[in-house]
Parts: structure tokens; C-alpha cells; sequence
């Protein structure tokens, strides 16, 4: 035993002599790695600024909000009401099968009856639950946001409170920025941000119900950020869209109609979404709604204003066609109630408050006629799973087959 433990000692003795020197050499790469690492440092700050800027400022895109803040349609709106907190769990990526099974599990929550059928009041019923799911989630992430902008924790938070927080974010210093505030030293920020300070001073002002003291309680910082959670903040919601859409719809108030030449520099719609894919030279410019004689009132050729830009292949007059299709389409069904050929600020309004339940019928009724085959009024399994699509954002193949291997 002893001399089969002295082999052994003799053969590993010269990797044991090496070992000082290895950690010698495993010490002095992390090093060098820890000094080659400034880029990810500066990026990771960069993401902690970016979260933190998204933390504080009301977001841009609501879901189960009808229109966007710029006044586009809010194209995943019927993704949002039906799948509410699974609004992700139909990406591409997903095993077809899995996600088919998945649908059809939806398919039977809804159909609350079980005739394998689902009726218009069965999925308004749903797009209420559904749009609650995410009044929920947003009342969550208030909470969490307010607690990030009252750093006293008196429940309050001041205006100065929000803005110190808010050029922090932008990268000034929070302690400089505090210190000009209280001395009430004019502070040197750029011209966009200055535009958007203004901008969200105005919805400050709003979400502070009276009496006014610009200190928004956890309520009303909800309202500030969801506007669609309160009636006032809607109403100043509609309002600027129409306002908004005054000023853009001034720019197009001589423009060419559908079909002619346009021209104008190049813009995107909702969340980064190019609306038309712009050509050198040519592209879009943000129509939002153009209610181009001032009147506070949008009529049908102001709703479907097409942005202005050069069509210049088939593709891009396709895009054009269904833009003024679609919203031909919601405006004389969904959002003039009254059928008068003019929407009011009261009918869009109405038309975006998501806890409307005479809208959710509406919507329940539209969305089942999209996929409604046979015409029955109803939405059954395999109608459901062919436009798969349209409910989830995801296309899910060999519908038919599936349905009863799902059932």
C-alpha cells in the first residue's frame, strides 16, 4: 500500500509543483477580463437608466385601448381581449400542438354553456374578464412605480418629486437637479426634453383631482399613467388625440387624396410599426386624425386621412387600401353610433373606454364575424382554430385535424 502511494505521489508530482502557477495565470486572466469589461459595464447603466425611464413615464401603447395615443388603431387590440395575461404564450416559437391545446382550453372557458359554441354574449362576457385582467396588471405595475417616485413614503408625490426623478432618469444628477429645484435655478436641459416636461406637466395637472395641489396621490398616479383608468384622464385623452390630430390634419388639409401622388419624410405607427415601407426619397408623415376644419368633430374622409408619401408598387397601395378599409370599417360600425357620418368627441370617448360593456358586445360581435364560416352567429372549434391568427397572433396549422384530437 505504501509503495503504490509513493507511485503515485511520483507521478503527480509535477503537475502538483505546477499548480502555484496556474493560479497564478487563472488570477491574472480574470483580471485581464475584468479590465476588458467597460463597454458591458456602460450598457448595463444604460439598461438601468432605460428601465428606469420606462418605470416613471406613462407608457405608450395601453392595451385593451382601441386606439393608440396617436390615434392609429390598436392593432393587437383583439389579441389583448382575448387572451388577456397570456397575451405571450402564442409566439411562433411555441410546439404547435401545445399552442392548439392551449386555444382550445380558452375555447371552453368561454363557451360557458358547453354546446361547443361560443355566443356574442359568451365573448362579451370574456373581453370584460380579459380587460380587467389588464387593469389589473397596470394598477400592479402603478403600485410599484409610485413607490420608485415617493422616496419619503408619505404616500404623496410632488410634482418636483416626479420631475427630479424623471431628468435622473435622463441621466442628470438627481442631487444637482433636487438642489435647482429648491433653489429655484432655471435648469439646463435640451429642447425635447423640455417638450416632453411640458407635455407631462399638462397630464400632471389633469390626473390631480381637485382641489388641485399637484400632489398625486396612488390613485391618482395611476391616472396619470393609465389615463383609461380614469373618466376625466379619457376624456383628456380624447381630447388631445383630436387636438393632436388638428395640427397634423392642418399639414394635410391640401394633401392628394387616395390614390394620387404623395409626399412627405417618413414616420412610423404604433410601437415602432412602419405603417408604409418608405422608399429613398419618399415616405409617411404621422396623419394621426385629422380633423382638418377644426371643428372638434371627425368625419369619415378625417378619420381616414392616408399618410402622406409616394406609393410607388402594388404592395404599398395594398397597405393603403386596407388602412383606409379598416378604418372605413370602424368608424361607420364601431364608432359613429349614432350613424350621423360624424364622430364627436363623447362617441370616441365611449368608443375607447375599454370597461364599456355596450362596446364589448360590439366588439364580441365583430370578432366573431371575422371567423364565423357558416354563419350561425357563432364561434365553434374549428372556425377558431383556422383563424388562430386573428385571436392569438399566431397561425396554427392542420386546424381541422386538430380540433378533434384537441377535443
Amino acid at each position: 500500500m505504501v509503495w503504490s502511494w509513493v507511485a503515485m505521489a511520483s507521478r503527480w508530482g509535477p503537475l502538483i509543483a505546477l499548480a502555484p502557477r496556474c493560479l497564478w495565470l487563472l488570477g491574472a486572466i480574470l483580471l485581464m477580463d475584468a479590465s476588458a469589461r467597460p463597454a458591458n459595464h456602460s450598457s448595463t447603466r444604460e439598461r438601468a437608466a432605460n428601465r428606469e425611464e420606462n418605470e416613471i413615464l406613462p407608457p405608450d401603447h395601453l392595451n385593451g385601448v382601441k386606439l393608440e395615443m396617436d390615434g392609429h388603431l390598436n392593432r393587437g387590440f383583439h389579441q389583448e381581449v382575448f387572451l388577456g395575461k397570456d397575451l405571450g404564450g402564442f409566439d411562433e416559437d411555441v410546439e404547435p400542438r401545445r399552442s392548439r391545446r392551449k386555444l382550445m382550453v380558452i375555447f371552453s372557458k368561454v363557451d360557458v354553456n358547453t354546446d361547443r359554441k361560443i355566443s356574442a354574449k359568451e365573448m362579451q362576457r370574456w373581453i370584460m374578464e380579459k380587460t380587467a385582467e389588464h387593469f389589473q396588471e397596470a394598477m400592479e405595475e402603478s403600485k410599484t412605480h409610485f413607490r420608485a417616485v415617493d422616496p419619503d413614503g408619505d404616500g404623496h408625490v410632488s410634482w418636483d418629486e416626479y420631475k427630479v426623478k424623471f431628468l435622473a432618469s435622463k441621466g442628470h444628477s438627481e442631487k444637482e437637479v433636487a438642489d435647482a429645484i429648491r433653489l429655484n435655478e432655471e435648469l439646463k436641459v435640451d429642447e425635447e426634453t423640455q417638450e416632453v416636461l411640458e407635455n407631462l406637466k399638462d397630464r400632471w395637472y389633469q390626473a390631480d383631482s381637485p382641489p388641485a395641489d399637484l400632489l398625486l396621490t396612488e390613485e391618482e398616479f395611476l391616472s396619470f399613467l393609465h389615463p383609461e383608468h380614469s373618466r376625466g384622464m379619457l376624456r383628456f385623452m380624447v381630447k388631445e388625440i383630436v387636438r393632436d390630430l388638428g395640427e397634423a390634419g392642418s399639414s394635410l388639409a391640401g394633401a392628394p387624396g387616395p390614390g394620387d401622388q404623395r409626399q412627405g419624410p417618413g414616420i412610423a405607427g404604433k410601437s415602432g410599426q412602419v405603417l408604409r415601407e418608405p422608399q429613398p426619397g419618399c415616405g409617411l408623415i404621422h396623419s394621426r386624425l385629422a380633423d382638418q376644419d377644426g371643428d372638434k368633430q371627425l368625419s369619415l374622409p378625417e378619420f381616414v386621412s392616408l399618410p402622406v408619401g409616394t406609393v410607388e408598387n402594388q404592395q404599398g397601395q395594398d397597405i393603403d387600401d386596407n388602412w383606409v378599409r379598416d378604418r372605413k370599417k370602424e368608424f361607420e360600425e364601431l364608432i359613429d353610433s349614432n350613424h350621423d357620418g360624424i364622430v364627436t368627441a363623447e362617441e370616441l370617448e365611449s368608443y375607447m373606454d375599454p370597461m364599456n360593456e355596450y362596446n364589448a358586445l360590439n366588439e364580441a360581435k365583430q370578432m366573431i364575424a371575422v371567423a364565423d364560416e357558416n354563419q350561425n352567429h357563432h364561434l365553434e372549434p374549428e372556425e377558431v382554430l383556422k383563424y388562430s391568427e386573428f385571436f392569438t397572433g399566431s397561425k396554427l396549422v392542420d386546424y381541422a385535424r386538430s380540433v378533434h384530437e384537441e377535443f
